[in-house]
């Protein structure tokens, strides 16, 4: 069997999104063929934002797991590792000078981030691996991009391997970069890290069109090398769970948010149905802020919201399939359209119907409203924002079909595609 060694700095115990992507399709390789074996960050060392215990169970007994030592940046200028911070900053809202420093610190001292004081360690011991099991073709996945500089140095040191670079997020583009607070020659470096990547790759895989458009237009020519794998969801996470719908007309929203996801028109429509007298309750699974608590307060009753902390996966798609309705929002910034979150496929793997705020010209709203998984709205679509709710509660039950295609077990025949 062909063996191809994946770098993740992501790993279980790590939790949240950036985990599932390589735990599911490390299952499926090992039955098309490919033996894959895993270079991550030993958690004593890790800096997770998330943990999730119950992700360990999931990793098939037949996977190596290489595990090595890292220096934890985090911990110079954010000594709480019960605070580090998930998608960069995106989910704070302190706006206080020690934040602000701890922001510029970050964005200037280490680039492309902190988390590239594990680059060393799995590097030596990435190339004992490749050396003593034969091993022809490496996947470097990212964010932190840090990891995409390992896979730089292994294609340099071993010029004869084949390395894909899965970027499924944007680099020097991502919505809160600017909170960074990056020198001009801060993000000049920057730049030219994700540059020299995206020029020395033999493969690019990304998540989504627009972020493969995104990165096509940093460099000429690079167009006939990188590819769209969407994230997906796995199978079995959905077996020997029902799916009920619920006695109260339940609106689950699983994540994080931040002031960067506009709440506004749909609090307003939750306020004009709250009016007719009809019975509802709004779901929070996740990291919200406590400023965007209150304001979700001040606009609902305290009897028709619900916050629920961040949750093991398991419990997350128990929530998804006990409502009524799913809530997807997507971040408001310049260039939004190529996000396209990787709890989406988890919802559509639900059967519920999708509610999405967000670019109605973006791959997220391309995805739902092509398949008929739901419906997108702009933020402020107040009126057709509350329409779309009326419409789901006067017909419920309703599942989707045609979800198979976005299951990782089906795209993971693509990615062996690649490494053949």
């Amino acid at each position: 069997m062909n063996k191809v060694l994946i770098i993740t700095y992501y790993w279980p115990p790590s939790g949240g999104a950036g985990v599932q992507r390589w735990l599911r399709f490390s299952k499926y390789l090992p039955q098309l063929g490919w033996e894959p074996v895993i270079l991550t960050v030993d958690p004593k060392f890790a800096a997770y934002p998330a943990i999730d215990n119950t992700l360990e169970k999931e990793v098939p007994p037949s996977i190596v797991v290489c595990r090595t030592k890292a220096i934890d940046w985090f911990s110079i200028y954010n000594r709480d590792k019960s605070k580090i911070p998930s998608s960069g900053f995106a989910n704070k809202n302190d706006n206080s000078l020690k934040e602000k420093l701890s922001r510029f610190i970050r964005g200037n001292f280490f680039i492309p981030d902190p988390r590239r004081g594990w680059n060393k360690y799995a590097f030596k011991k990435a190339c004992e691996i490749i050396e003593t099991s034969g091993i022809k073709n490496i996947i470097t996945t990212s964010p932190p991009h840090s990891s995409q500089l390992i896979g730089l140095k292994l294609k340099k040191k071993y010029p004869g391997i084949k390395w894909i670079a899965d970027l499924r997020d944007p680099w020097t583009d991502i919505y809160y970069y600017e909170q960074f607070y990056p020198t001009f020659l801060s993000r000049k470096i920057d730049l030219w890290y994700e540059k020299r990547v995206l020029k020395t790759a033999d493969r690019i895989i990304t998540v989504g069109p627009s972020l493969k458009a995104l990165y096509e237009s940093k460099i000429e020519g690079i167009n006939n090398k990188i590819d769209v794998i969407t994230n997906g969801y796995d199978d079995e996470d959905f077996t020997g769970i029902s799916s009920n719908e619920p006695s109260r007309f339940i609106i689950t929203y699983v994540g994080t948010l931040s002031d960067k996801y506009p709440l506004g028109g749909l609090l307003e429509a939750l306020a004009r149905i709250k009016k007719k007298n009809i019975d509802f309750l709004v779901r929070y699974v996740g990291t919200v802020p406590e400023k965007i608590k209150q304001k979700i307060k001040t606009e609902i009753a305290d009897s028709y919201i619900e916050f629920i902390p961040y949750s093991p996966h398991d419990d997350a798609i128990k929530f998804m399939l006990n409502s009524s309705l799913l809530l997807l929002v997507i971040p408001e910034y310049e260039n939004n359209r190529n996000i396209i979150t990787g709890k989406i496929f988890e919802y559509i793997a639900s059967g519920k119907p999708i509610l999405c705020l967000g670019p109605l010209d973006g791959d997220a709203a391309s995805i739902i409203s092509q398949n008929d998984f739901g419906k997108c709205f702009s933020y402020r679509d107040t009126f057709n924002i509350e329409s779309y709710i009326l419409s789901v509660i006067s017909n419920p039950g309703r599942t989707q079909t045609g979800t198979e295609q976005f299951s990782h077990r089906n795209i993971a025949k693509k990615l062996v595609s690649f490494l053949e």
